[in-house]
Protein backbone atom coordinates (compact mmCIF):
# COMPACT_ATOMS: atom_id res chain seq x y z
CA UNK A 1 0.00 0.00 0.00
CA UNK A 2 2.58 2.41 0.75
CA UNK A 3 4.52 1.44 -2.34
CA UNK A 4 1.18 2.07 -4.65
CA UNK A 5 0.94 5.59 -2.80
CA UNK A 6 4.25 6.14 -3.41
CA UNK A 7 3.81 5.39 -7.39
CA UNK A 8 0.64 7.59 -7.01
CA UNK A 9 2.86 10.71 -5.94
CA UNK A 10 5.25 10.07 -8.67
CA UNK A 11 3.34 9.69 -10.84
CA UNK A 12 1.27 13.26 -9.95
CA UNK A 13 -1.59 10.79 -9.63
CA UNK A 14 -4.43 12.38 -6.68
CA UNK A 15 -3.16 10.23 -3.57
CA UNK A 16 -5.63 7.61 -2.66
CA UNK A 17 -5.70 4.89 0.01
CA UNK A 18 -9.41 3.63 0.73
CA UNK A 19 -9.67 0.28 2.86
CA UNK A 20 -11.53 -0.68 5.69
CA UNK A 21 -11.19 -4.51 7.64
CA UNK A 22 -13.89 -6.63 8.10
CA UNK A 23 -14.55 -10.21 9.61
CA UNK A 24 -15.08 -12.79 7.05
CA UNK A 25 -18.36 -12.79 8.98
CA UNK A 26 -19.01 -9.28 7.50
CA UNK A 27 -18.67 -9.95 4.12
CA UNK A 28 -20.84 -12.10 1.28
CA UNK A 29 -20.43 -16.04 1.21
CA UNK A 30 -20.31 -15.17 -2.43
CA UNK A 31 -17.36 -13.24 -2.56
CA UNK A 32 -15.15 -16.29 -0.51
CA UNK A 33 -16.16 -18.70 -3.00
CA UNK A 34 -15.04 -16.21 -6.06
CA UNK A 35 -11.75 -15.63 -5.49
CA UNK A 36 -11.26 -19.04 -4.27
CA UNK A 37 -12.83 -20.22 -7.66
CA UNK A 38 -10.98 -17.69 -9.96
CA UNK A 39 -7.80 -17.58 -8.13
CA UNK A 40 -7.10 -21.20 -6.42
CA UNK A 41 -9.36 -23.88 -6.60
CA UNK A 42 -7.75 -26.43 -4.25
CA UNK A 43 -7.43 -24.00 -1.29
CA UNK A 44 -9.20 -25.85 0.62
CA UNK A 45 -6.92 -29.27 -0.29
CA UNK A 46 -3.35 -28.14 -0.45
CA UNK A 47 -1.11 -26.83 2.27
CA UNK A 48 -0.35 -23.26 0.67
CA UNK A 49 1.07 -24.63 -2.09
CA UNK A 50 -0.20 -26.67 -5.74
CA UNK A 51 2.41 -28.13 -6.81
CA UNK A 52 -0.04 -29.40 -9.89
CA UNK A 53 -0.55 -25.78 -10.76
CA UNK A 54 2.72 -24.92 -10.39
CA UNK A 55 4.23 -27.84 -13.35
CA UNK A 56 1.18 -26.69 -14.78
CA UNK A 57 2.47 -23.04 -15.53
CA UNK A 58 5.98 -24.38 -15.61
CA UNK A 59 5.15 -26.38 -18.38
CA UNK A 60 3.15 -23.25 -20.21
CA UNK A 61 5.87 -21.12 -19.62
CA UNK A 62 8.48 -23.26 -20.81
CA UNK A 63 6.10 -23.41 -24.21
CA UNK A 64 5.53 -19.56 -24.48
CA UNK A 65 9.16 -18.76 -23.88
CA UNK A 66 8.86 -14.59 -24.42
CA UNK A 67 5.04 -14.57 -23.87
CA UNK A 68 3.09 -13.08 -20.63
CA UNK A 69 4.18 -15.80 -17.51
CA UNK A 70 1.10 -17.39 -16.13
CA UNK A 71 1.73 -18.16 -11.99
CA UNK A 72 0.46 -20.41 -9.64
CA UNK A 73 0.52 -18.54 -6.70
CA UNK A 74 -2.07 -20.08 -4.05
CA UNK A 75 -4.30 -17.63 -2.33
CA UNK A 76 -1.93 -18.33 0.78
CA UNK A 77 1.25 -17.14 -1.03
CA UNK A 78 -0.75 -14.78 -2.17
CA UNK A 79 -1.29 -13.36 1.33
CA UNK A 80 1.68 -13.57 2.32
CA UNK A 81 2.88 -11.19 -0.44
CA UNK A 82 0.49 -9.03 0.41
CA UNK A 83 0.79 -8.64 4.20
CA UNK A 84 4.65 -8.98 4.39
CA UNK A 85 6.26 -8.67 1.30
CA UNK A 86 6.77 -6.52 -1.79
CA UNK A 87 5.39 -7.06 -5.18
CA UNK A 88 8.07 -7.99 -7.05
CA UNK A 89 8.77 -10.79 -9.62
CA UNK A 90 12.65 -11.99 -7.54
CA UNK A 91 13.29 -15.48 -6.37
CA UNK A 92 14.58 -13.67 -3.42
CA UNK A 93 11.03 -12.10 -3.22
CA UNK A 94 9.63 -15.40 -4.25
CA UNK A 95 11.79 -17.70 -1.23
CA UNK A 96 10.17 -15.36 1.74
CA UNK A 97 7.40 -15.50 0.06
CA UNK A 98 7.81 -19.51 0.74
CA UNK A 99 8.80 -18.91 4.32
CA UNK A 100 5.52 -17.16 5.31
CA UNK A 101 3.43 -18.82 3.30
CA UNK A 102 4.69 -21.72 5.44
CA UNK A 103 4.33 -20.24 8.58
CA UNK A 104 0.50 -18.93 7.90
CA UNK A 105 -0.58 -22.31 6.87
CA UNK A 106 1.05 -23.48 9.65
CA UNK A 107 -0.59 -21.37 12.26
CA UNK A 108 -3.77 -19.78 10.96
CA UNK A 109 -6.71 -21.44 10.21
CA UNK A 110 -8.57 -21.69 6.59
CA UNK A 111 -10.97 -19.19 7.72
CA UNK A 112 -7.83 -16.16 8.95
CA UNK A 113 -6.10 -16.94 5.64
CA UNK A 114 -9.45 -16.03 3.69
CA UNK A 115 -9.80 -13.01 5.59
CA UNK A 116 -7.17 -11.48 5.66
CA UNK A 117 -6.54 -12.03 1.98
CA UNK A 118 -10.34 -10.76 1.33
CA UNK A 119 -8.79 -7.48 3.36
CA UNK A 120 -5.78 -6.46 1.61
CA UNK A 121 -6.16 -7.59 -2.00
CA UNK A 122 -6.01 -4.58 -4.56
CA UNK A 123 -9.33 -4.32 -5.65
CA UNK A 124 -8.31 -1.08 -7.67
CA UNK A 125 -5.90 1.93 -8.11
CA UNK A 126 -5.75 2.68 -4.02
CA UNK A 127 -8.77 0.59 -2.83
CA UNK A 128 -7.93 -2.36 -0.60
CA UNK A 129 -10.14 -5.37 0.54
CA UNK A 130 -13.20 -6.20 -0.09
CA UNK A 131 -15.48 -3.70 2.16
CA UNK A 132 -13.94 -0.84 0.21
CA UNK A 133 -14.43 -2.92 -2.95
CA UNK A 134 -17.88 -2.98 -2.24
CA UNK A 135 -18.79 0.58 -1.38
CA UNK A 136 -16.29 1.90 -4.27
CA UNK A 137 -17.82 -0.24 -6.66
CA UNK A 138 -21.55 -0.89 -6.05
CA UNK A 139 -22.25 1.41 -2.73
CA UNK A 140 -23.35 -1.08 -0.64
CA UNK A 141 -21.32 -2.87 2.16
CA UNK A 142 -19.26 -6.26 1.37
CA UNK A 143 -21.90 -8.27 3.64
CA UNK A 144 -24.78 -7.29 0.45
CA UNK A 145 -22.46 -8.28 -2.02
CA UNK A 146 -24.39 -10.72 -4.57
CA UNK A 147 -22.72 -13.73 -6.70
CA UNK A 148 -22.97 -11.50 -9.28
CA UNK A 149 -20.90 -8.63 -7.98
CA UNK A 150 -18.39 -10.99 -6.11
CA UNK A 151 -17.97 -12.17 -9.35
CA UNK A 152 -17.13 -9.50 -10.91
CA UNK A 153 -14.70 -8.32 -8.11
CA UNK A 154 -12.61 -11.42 -8.27
CA UNK A 155 -12.66 -11.53 -12.02
CA UNK A 156 -10.16 -7.93 -11.95
CA UNK A 157 -7.96 -9.12 -9.30
CA UNK A 158 -5.59 -10.35 -12.36
CA UNK A 159 -5.03 -6.52 -13.04
CA UNK A 160 -7.51 -4.23 -10.56
CA UNK A 161 -5.73 -1.08 -11.65
CA UNK A 162 -6.32 -1.54 -15.60
CA UNK A 163 -9.85 -3.52 -14.75
CA UNK A 164 -13.10 -2.17 -13.14
CA UNK A 165 -16.01 -4.25 -11.59
CA UNK A 166 -18.08 -1.64 -11.85
CA UNK A 167 -16.92 -0.77 -16.00
CA UNK A 168 -16.65 -4.52 -16.88
CA UNK A 169 -15.14 -4.88 -20.70
CA UNK A 170 -16.77 -7.56 -22.55
CA UNK A 171 -13.25 -10.15 -21.46
CA UNK A 172 -14.40 -9.11 -17.59
CA UNK A 173 -18.09 -10.46 -18.02
CA UNK A 174 -16.74 -13.62 -19.42
CA UNK A 175 -14.34 -14.08 -16.49
CA UNK A 176 -17.86 -13.54 -14.61
CA UNK A 177 -19.46 -16.13 -16.24
CA UNK A 178 -16.76 -18.56 -15.87
CA UNK A 179 -16.42 -17.60 -12.23
CA UNK A 180 -20.31 -18.16 -11.52
CA UNK A 181 -19.95 -21.28 -12.89
CA UNK A 182 -16.82 -22.52 -11.44
CA UNK A 183 -18.15 -21.42 -8.06
CA UNK A 184 -21.02 -24.03 -8.66
CA UNK A 185 -18.04 -26.70 -9.40
CA UNK A 186 -16.30 -25.72 -5.98
CA UNK A 187 -20.10 -25.84 -4.06
CA UNK A 188 -19.39 -24.15 -0.02
CA UNK A 189 -16.51 -23.56 1.34
CA UNK A 190 -16.12 -25.34 4.72
CA UNK A 191 -13.52 -23.79 7.26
Amino acid sequence: MVIRLGDQLVSGKPERLKKSWVGLDQISKSLPRAVVASEDNNFMRHNGFDFEAIEKARDYNAAKKGKKIRGASTISQQTAKNVFLWPDRTWVRKGFETYFTFLIETFWSKKRILEVYLNVIETGDGIYGAEAAAETYFGKHASSLTAEESALIAAVLPNPRKWSPAHPTSYISGRQQWILWNMGNIGPLNY
